[in-house]
């Protein structure tokens, strides 16, 4: 049997235990972009002037299996058919599985684009110019820490 003191120890570490990292996107650019978190449901756009952020915890989206932060330079770009840049996540217990990938075109062509972790172990996606370069950009770290999509890097 547990005393109190042992089930009042276990809930504060609890939170410790089960932390989780952020899906950050930080814009560097010279303009605003814009950003829809999307998963089994849509959220945004929220709207990030440069040196500003958005972020949100991991979260499994159990409908669709993971969440995909897109990137626009247009308000409504989600809905006009505007290039993305989308940096997307799934959770797997402790890892985090993330990517990078355009649709309809190349938003951020001869800007560099970057994907990193603080945490070094954690690869990072690097597309010098902006272009996704050829093969897998499929990556896992930690879910614990927080990766970053830097725009403009």
């Amino acid at each position: 049997m547990l005393s109190k003191v042992t089930v009042l120890a276990l809930a504060a570490a609890a939170p410790l235990a089960s932390a989780l990292g952020l899906a950050t996107v930080a814009n560097r650019c010279d303009t605003d972009v814009y950003v829809w978190s999307v998963g089994s449901a849509v959220e945004g756009p929220i709207q990030i002037a440069k040196d500003g952020t958005y972020g949100e915890s991991f979260v499994k989206d159990e409908v669709t299996g993971g969440k995909a932060l897109k990137v626009t330079l247009e308000a409504d770009g989600l809905y006009t058919g505007a290039a993305q840049t989308v940096f997307a996540y799934s959770l797997d217990g402790d890892n985090v599985w993330y990517d990078l990938s355009d649709v309809f075109g190349d938003a951020f062509v001869g800007k560099k684009v970057v994907v990193s972790s603080a945490k070094e172990t954690c690869p990072s996606i690097i597309w010098p110019t902006g272009v996704p370069p050829a093969g897998s950009q499929v990556k896992v770290c930690t879910a614990s820490e927080d990766v970053t999509l830097t725009l403009c890097a």
